[in-house]
């Protein structure tokens, strides 16, 4: 055994490596705050979407056939407009001959511009009670609304009954619709019409504290007349009929812009607005004829002058209204900058037309108010987009992976047939001594097994241990277990802390074989492991060999994980990638390589975190021909928690970030680089790294769907997905001969694992953006795994 002296000033290294530590773990937890930061973000913005939609807090829940015995009398036997005004309600009705055109449910892209410009050319306002959800969705469409002239109400937030809601959720309903007004046109409303609701004769037990609660609060309620029932589609001439009030006697006339399919409305309005034009008719607004209404009524004429001025906060009586009851309606509004909405004047007819027609209700948004509304509308925009856009990726992702899954699955089975065919050969048996490699850094508990496991090897073999500055007696320890097991082929050699590529190319340089196998000094090898792994070479382009890396320490749910992984994920993998001839890592575990290949290459380069991966790039743009020997089996030693998981997987993924980035030239090569480039990248870059982290999003999407849209739906789909995933597991663990037992723990891999998975993925993304760099990381280590025989 040759032993080299070490360098000056070795002790020093790991002062170095833990001032590096140290450093990496400073940044390490503010990228992990971030990741989590985005998950968080990407939820709350589903949850948005959810709710503007009434997937979240939906309630479906509509009431019918309530008794109405504790509603006055006058209320019931009075008009559709109803005010508290001094806490006392006060019906009014639309004066005769005049109709208040009235439209539920918008804005819709679709209807309400059809009907807003048949408003437009016929000189007529309208009234529009507008859902929440909808105004923040298209604030465009209520922006152009109230610039024509045309008035807002409010339908609620998400159109719910709320006879059936909470107090705090009816304020919600109604905060929250004023805000998105105010951020989209600048305004607010003190006019509501609840949804469901018909005539006034139809207000309910239930209903009437809601009605009164918010008539306190400054808000005139609005019901209806006449009722087009458009929402029925019963045809146009019915519409048009049903829309008609009786004996030229005033209305509050039901249409809607949104809610359905309203081609028959639109058809129906500009008929419906000159045949009534033609009976003497004219058109207001729901202010318009409660100014109307209370210019005619002499006997009531101070009670109405008082009620006008109520409504419009720049009287002295809407002040002092203001300032005792604390709150106008949408209550979130600065009341000190408050002013009052825009109010048109009535032509000599009385008509409110067009941009003219009367306002009184809106006010307008000032202070947070406003900022708030317009900080909404942009949440909306921003949740309107990325929601759809994340469906549409997790679909095409879908797809990917279900197609993955196929092609792995035939590619397995093909590359398992035709490398166990009886009359499948590399060529000559390989019988000439190798290299084996051990790069060593603090393994004391585990460099004596993979000696021992070495010295039962059934091929000739040279063992080189490389021990990168160990601090704990790595050197003396193997060599001890060297002289113990009578191995005369073993060299130590030590140098200073310098990182596994540089001791692996210590190792390549000091080889007496043109063969080099490398391995972890924390893994053992089978007895054949060797033989079989540099069997490939006897064919002349094979420049490097993958051998079959598997799990020692799996009796652990962490390990079972890796286990799972390691058979169905790496693996399989690998029966494919070596058909393609585009292998993109040879496992640290285990992998042999022309040791000329390897220095025509430059060796292992400490540009990345991932030398295999590296190492392997750079052999496929050399020329060579990289494949997987699947009869090369090495056992290794897991990380046996989740804080040594994440650190191993981060340093991995980094680490082929890292690789894909320096070898992007081959993306343009030709020949077996420019195959790589083009096949062997992609694929990389699609299923190491886009759908790893878009797989925790299918776990975020389908928890979503099971609470608030199809519980039972969504299970069947998960459970669909996990079923073909066991299956691609079952056949991979067929294939390597495993037991079916650690499948069980695969629901749970998929629920814990993958989420894991994702973090340490958006941690390595935040760490290339920002240039970060990390020393080869050191995993504390058991020795658990002993030699092969041991292993269940």
């Amino acid at each position: 055994m040759a032993t080299t002296t070490p360098s000056r000033g070795r002790r020093r290294a790991p002062s170095r490596m833990t001032r590096a530590a140290g450093k990496a773990a400073a940044l390490q937890k503010p990228r992990v705050i971030l990741a989590l930061l985005l998950l968080l973000a990407l939820t709350s913005v589903m949850l948005l979407d959810g709710y503007l939609r009434a997937e979240v807090g939906g309630d479906e829940r509509v009431r019918s056939n309530a008794s109405s015995s504790k509603v006055p009398d006058k209320v019931l036997d009075g008009g559709p407009i109803l005010s508290f005004r001094g806490g006392e309600a006060q019906s009014q009705s639309v004066p005769e001959k005049t109709i208040a055109l009235t439209f539920d449910d918008g804005p819709n892209p679709t209807w309400t511009p059809q009907i807003l410009k048949i408003l437009e050319a016929n000189d007529v306002p309208g009234t529009f009670f507008v859902v929440g959800s909808m105004v923040s969705r298209y604030p465009s469409i209520v922006k152009d609304l109230v610039n024509q002239g045309n008035e807002i109400g409010i339908h609620t937030f998400t159109h719910v009954d709320l006879s059936y809601q909470s107090d705090d959720r009816i304020a919600r309903e109604m905060d929250q619709t004023q805000l998105a007004l105010a951020g989209a046109a600048g305004i607010t409303t003190t006019l509501f019409r609840a949804p469901y609701s018909s005539e006034a004769d139809a207000i309910d037990n239930y209903s009437w504290p809601v009605y009164k609660k918010l008539g306190e609060e400054g808000y005139t309620s609005v019901f209806v007349d006449t009722d087009s029932d458009d929402w029925k589609r019963p045809g146009v001439s019915k519409i048009i009929k049903w829309a008609t009030p009786s004996k030229n006697k005033g209305a509050s006339v039901l249409f809607h812009d949104a809610g359905g399919e309203r081609s028959q409305t639109v058809k129906a309005l500009g008929t419906y607005i000159k045949k009534m034009k033609a009976k003497g008719y004219t058109f207001t607004t729901i202010s318009g004829a409660i100014r109307q209404g209370n210019g005619q009524d002499a006997q009531s004429g101070q009670s109405a002058q008082a009620d006008q001025n109520s409504q419009q906060p720049g009287s002295e009586q809407g002040e002092q209204s203001e300032q005792a009851g604390g709150q106008a309606p949408g209550g979130q509004q600065d009341q000190q900058g408050q002013q009052p909405g825009q109010t048109g004047q009535l032509d000599q007819s009385g008509q409110a037309g067009g941009v003219n027609s009367l306002q009184a209700a809106h006010r307008t948004a000032t202070g947070t108010t406003l900022y708030e509304g317009k900080a909404l509308v942009a949440a909306v925009a921003v949740a309107e987009w990325t929601v759809p856009g994340l469906a549409v990726g997790l679909a095409v992702v879908g797809v990917a992976v279900m197609g993955r899954f196929g092609m792995m699955l035939i590619l397995a089975r093909r590359h398992y047939r035709q490398r166990n065919k009886r009359r499948f050969s590399w060529g000559p048996t390989v019988t000439q001594p190798v290299s084996v490699i051990v790069p060593a850094y603090n393994e004391k508990e585990c460099i004596a097994n993979t000696l021992e496991s070495l010295a039962k090897s059934t091929h000739p073999i040279e063992i080189i241990v490389v021990d990168d500055g160990s601090t704990d007696n790595t050197s003396e320890i193997a060599r001890d277990a060297a002289r113990s097991f009578g191995m005369t082929n073993v060299r130590v050699i030590r140098q200073e802390n310098a990182g596994k590529p540089a001791a692996l190319n210590n190792g390549v340089r000091s080889a007496s074989y043109d063969i080099v196998v490398m391995m972890d000094g924390d893994t053992v090898f089978e007895p054949d492991a060797v033989h079989q792994l540099v069997q490939p070479f006897a064919d002349p382009e094979v420049g490097a060999v993958a051998g079959n890396a598997k799990v020692g320490n799996r009796n652990t749910i962490i390990g079972a994980w890796q286990h799972i992984e390691y058979v169905m994920g790496f693996n399989l993998d690998r029966r494919m990638y070596d058909l393609l001839r585009c292998m993109p890592t040879i496992p640290g575990a285990i992998g042999a390589f022309r040791r000329d290949a390897v220095l025509e290459v430059g060796g292992m380069s400490e540009d990345t975190l991932a030398e295999d991966t590296d190492i392997t790039i750079a052999m496929h743009r050399g020329g060579w021909r990289v494949v997987y020997q699947e009869h090369a089996r090495a056992w290794t030693e897991a990380p046996a928690s989740l804080k040594q998981l994440w650190s191993q997987r981060y340093r991995w993924s980094y680490g082929t970030m890292q690789a894909l980035w320096k070898h992007r030239k081959s993306l343009t090569d030709k020949g077996p680089s420019g195959r790589f480039g083009r096949v062997g990248m992609p694929l990389v870059v699609i299923f190491q790294i886009i759908t790893p982290v878009f797989a925790p999003l299918i776990d975020v999407f389908t928890a979503y769907s099971m609470i608030f849209i199809d519980f039972k739906a969504a299970l069947l789909a998960w459970l669909a997905v996990l079923g073909i995933q066991l299956v691609c597991a079952a056949y991979a663990f067929r294939l390597d001969r495993e037991k079916y037992r650690y499948l069980l723990m695969m629901p749970l891999q998929q629920l814990a694992y993958r989420q894991m998975m994702y973090l340490v993925l958006i941690h390595s993304c935040i760490t290339a953006l920002t240039g970060g760099r990390l020393r080869w990381q050191k995993l504390k280590r058991t020795g658990e795994v002993g030699t092969p025989a041991g292993v269940s």
